[in-house]
C-alpha cells in the first residue's frame, strides 16, 4: 500500500464513518478500485487496515465533544449525576454489539463482505431514509426527548439497531440515528448518541481487530495479536498513520457538517445519495467493470 493509497482510505473512512452512508461500504468500494486486498493476505491485511483506521474517527468525536466525554468521566468517579447515566446509558448501548458481534462476526466477514450486499444494503436504507425524512417533515419526532433523558431501556433499542449495521453498507451511523428516533429521541440527540456510542463501539472493533487472531497464514499470525502483525508486516507504520491522521481531520470535518446540515435540512440527501450509490455500483458489477462482478 502505498501512501496515497493510504490517504485516501483515511480521507473516505473520515468523511463517511458518521455519516448515514457507511464507511465499511465505500471502503470496500474504494479497495476494489484501488485493487487493494483482493485475496489471501493481502485482503486479511486490507481488512485490519480499514477497522484500525478507525482511530482517526474516534479521536475526531473525542475532541469535538470533550465537554460531554468530560462529563461521563466526571459522572463515573461520582462527580457528575447526569454524566454517570449518560455513561451507563452507552454501555448499555455498546452491550448488544458486543455479544452479537463476537458470536457472527466470522460468520459476516465469511458472507457478506462483498460489493452485492453491499449494493443492497445501500438500497435499502436508502428508501429507509427517504421514508423517514418525509415523516420528520411532517412533523414526525419534533417534540422527542433530550439526551440527558435516555434511559437504559431506550439505549438498547438502540444497541440492537447498532446490530443491524454489521451488514456491510448499512451503515452503524444511519441504523443508531434511526434507532434514538424509534425511541424517541430528538434528532440532535439521536445524533449526538449515536456519535458517543460509535467511540466505544469503533474503539472496541479496532481492538479487537489489532489483537485478534488471524487463521490460515502461519502460526506467527494464528495467536493474540495476529491481526496487528498481520497489517504491519504487508505494508509497515507509515501508511497506518497517514490513515489514522486524515481518518482525524476529514471525520472532523464531516461531523460539524452533518450536524449543522440536519438542523436546516434533514436526512434525505443521505438516502438519494446511497440509492444513486447502490446503482452506480450495481452497474458496474453487472458490466464487471473492473472486476467488479467477481467482488
Amino acid at each position: 500500500m502505498t501512501w496515497i493509497e493510504a490517504f485516501i482510505l483515511g480521507i473516505v473512512e473520515g468523511l463517511t464513518e458518521y455519516l448515514p452512508v457507511s464507511s465499511t461500504g465505500h471502503l470496500i468500494v474504494v479497495q476494489r478500485f484501488m485493487g487493494i486486498g483482493l485475496e489471501g493476505k493481502d485482503k486479511a491485511a486490507a481488512d485490519c487496515f480499514a477497522i484500525c483506521i478507525q482511530a482517526g474517527a474516534i479521536m475526531a468525536v473525542l475532541g469535538l465533544y470533550w465537554p460531554r466525554v468530560r462529563q461521563m468521566l466526571l459522572g463515573v468517579i461520582g462527580k457528575d449525576s447526569a454524566g454517570l447515566r449518560l455513561a451507563i446509558a452507552l454501555i448499555a448501548g455498546f452491550l448488544p454489539a458486543a455479544v452479537i458481534g463476537l458470536a457472527a462476526n466470522d460468520w459476516i466477514e465469511a458472507r457478506l463482505f462483498g460489493l452485492k450486499p453491499v449494493v443492497g444494503a445501500w438500497l435499502v436504507g436508502g428508501v429507509a431514509i427517504i421514508i423517514v425524512d418525509r415523516w420528520m417533515k411532517r412533523g414526525g419526532g419534533s417534540k422527542g426527548v433530550e439526551l440527558a433523558e435516555i434511559t437504559v431501556k431506550m439505549a438498547l433499542v438502540i444497541g440492537f439497531a447498532q446490530c443491524v449495521a454489521m451488514w456491510p453498507g448499512t451503515s452503524r451511523s444511519l441504523m443508531t440515528i434511526l434507532g434514538g428516533l424509534l425511541i424517541g429521541l430528538r434528532l440532535s440527540a439521536a445524533v449526538e448518541f449515536s456519535f458517543l456510542l460509535g467511540v466505544v463501539t469503533l474503539g472496541a472493533a479496532t481492538a479487537k481487530k489489532a489483537v485478534w487472531k488471524i487463521e490460515g497464514f502461519g502460526a506467527k499470525y494464528d495467536t493474540w495479536g495476529g491481526g496487528g502483525l498481520l497489517m504491519w508486516d504487508e505494508y509497515g507504520p507509515i501508511p497506518l498513520l497517514i490513515g489514522v491522521v486524515a481518518a482525524t481531520v476529514s471525520a472532523a470535518m464531516a461531523v460539524k457538517w452533518m450536524v449543522g446540515y440536519l438542523n436546516r435540512k434533514g436526512l434525505g440527501v443521505f438516502g438519494w445519495y446511497r440509492i444513486a450509490a447502490g446503482i452506480g455500483v450495481g452497474i458496474l458489477i453487472l458490466t464487471d467493470f473492473h472486476g467488479f462482478a467477481a467482488a
